[in-house]
């Protein structure tokens, strides 16, 4: 690294929210970024709010429960429109002098670059921003992530940022950055994804678990996801390329779970995930996968669910969302007779009730809980554990204007009422309500 080199440093921030927990949540677009800027010449530094193995923190294994695991969590106001839902709020992530410390301790940097989760946590965001403003004054930050590309124009007025970037970063990052502190950045990785380089999990403190994202955007457009906002362009990496990724960090971190962020892992799996599973297979490493993203139920054949198997699948989510039946269906991507058949070739396979959930949405407009009742009966009938997804309104989707009209909260006012903790969308948060579908759920 020349020594003249710009000092970029890049921030996962705080979450406040009524819950959060870490389901393998890694900022992977942000890692990815400082992989791109280190490969540019860029001196990087980074600093993760959320940070379970800080060195304050009470020590804890980073390989148990297969790299998940809580936050620590601190009590703070909520915010004054849902003051009336009767849940403790939090702040999740290190102490806010733990962070100051942390700040001091690394060199003056030349540009902050800030990410960004869920829209309804930008308080969290904003809190970052102003913890970076104390630290460094008028340093220019960059705020990217969901949130900002999302929600760009709260995004501008909220957290005071010297530039909000949408969309993705990855072929304008090294250009931005060298720009704004005269550094000769070369050219960028393009959309290639196998001519980006690996992101910079090297960077965490302790990595008990790597993301790996083999396929970009979904073909499906559900009312209900952001995925084609965010990622409009389908593209994919080579199976050469993901297979010496997850050798690398095997070699090189030891770590032996590995998470699928992918959002349609298994569409065209004859042309991209098959390849892909039998090359592992071949490399024969003791490793397991995880997908905390829903897989298409569609995709799932009794060849498949044999390979998943053997590969070393420990993990999988199915996307049911909705089964058949009265109430709200807002996809057609499966049917009940479909999901019933990958269920059983999951079970056929080996995979036992432990392994294998179904999402279930939860709070969409003009559903009933008697609905929500129903599709956990369904899933039950397989031996598949169903899982409330509790339905968070997301701006630009197909069904936001119908959830602006049915939500009890003024959606458009301020994102943090999108929250899908309060249930924004049903005529109120109830207790007896949630408590109902998790013991029906048998959670």
């Amino acid at each position: 690294m020349p020594p003249d080199a710009p000092h970029v440093l890049l921030v996962n921030p705080w979450i406040h929210d009524f819950a959060a927990y870490d389901f393998w949540a890694k900022p992977l677009g942000l890692l990815t970024l400082a992989a791109i800027l280190r490969q540019a010449g860029f001196a990087v530094s980074y600093v993760d709010c959320l940070d379970r193995f800080h060195p304050l923190e009470a020590k804890s294994d980073p390989f148990a429960r297969c790299g998940r695991g809580p936050y620590r969590k601190t009590g703070i106001p909520k915010p004054p429109g849902l003051a009336d839902v009767p849940r403790r709020f939090s702040r999740y992530g290190i102490r806010p002098e733990w962070l100051r410390r942390d700040l001091a301790d690394l060199p003056k940097p030349d540009l902050i670059l800030l990410g960004s989760m869920m829209t309804y946590w930008y308080p969290g965001v904003a809190e970052t921003a102003q913890a970076l403003r104390s630290a460094y004054g008028d340093i220019p930050i960059l705020l990217g992530g969901i949130y900002a590309t999302l929600c760009p124009d709260h995004a501008r007025r909220c957290i005071g940022a010297h530039r909000v970037l949408s969309g993705s970063a990855s072929d304008s990052i090294a250009r931005i950055a060298g720009d704004l502190t005269g550094w000769p950045a070369g050219p960028s990785p393009g959309e290639d994804m196998d001519a980006v380089p690996l992101p910079a999990v090297d960077l965490q403190r302790r990595v008990g678990y790597v993301p790996l994202l083999t396929s970009r955007g979904c073909p499906f457009s559900c009312e209900y996801c952001a995925s084609g906002l965010l990622e409009p362009r389908r593209s994919r990496r080579s199976v050469e390329s993901v297979v010496e990724e997850i050798k690398r960090r095997y070699r090189d971190l030891g770590v032996v779970d590995f998470v699928f962020y992918d959002d349609a892992l298994l569409v065209d799996a004859e042309t991209h995930a098959v390849p892909l599973f039998e090359s592992l297979i071949e490399a024969d490493l003791p490793v397991r996968f995880h997908t905390p993203n829903a897989l298409h139920i569609r995709a799932i054949s009794e060849p498949l669910a044999r390979l998943m198997k053997r590969v070393g699948f420990h993990t999988l989510r199915l996307g049911l969302e909705t089964a058949e039946g009265p109430g709200p269906r807002l996809d057609r991507k499966v049917t009940e007779e479909e999901f019933f058949r990958a269920a059983g070739a999951l079970k056929k396979a080996g995979f036992g009730k432990d392994q294998v959930g179904a999402y279930l949405l939860v709070g969409l407009p003009g559903q009933r809980i008697g609905d929500v009742l129903a599709s956990i009966s369904v899933v039950q009938k397989t031996g598949i554990r169903p899982i409330p997804a509790y339905y968070s309104p997301i701006p630009g989707t197909g069904l936001w204007p119908e959830a602006v009209r049915a939500s009890r909260y003024p959606l458009e006012a301020d994102p943090v009422y999108t929250n899908n903790a309060v249930l924004p969308c049903w005529d109120a948060f109830r207790w007896e309500t949630v408590t109902r579908i998790k013991e029906a759920a048998g959670r």
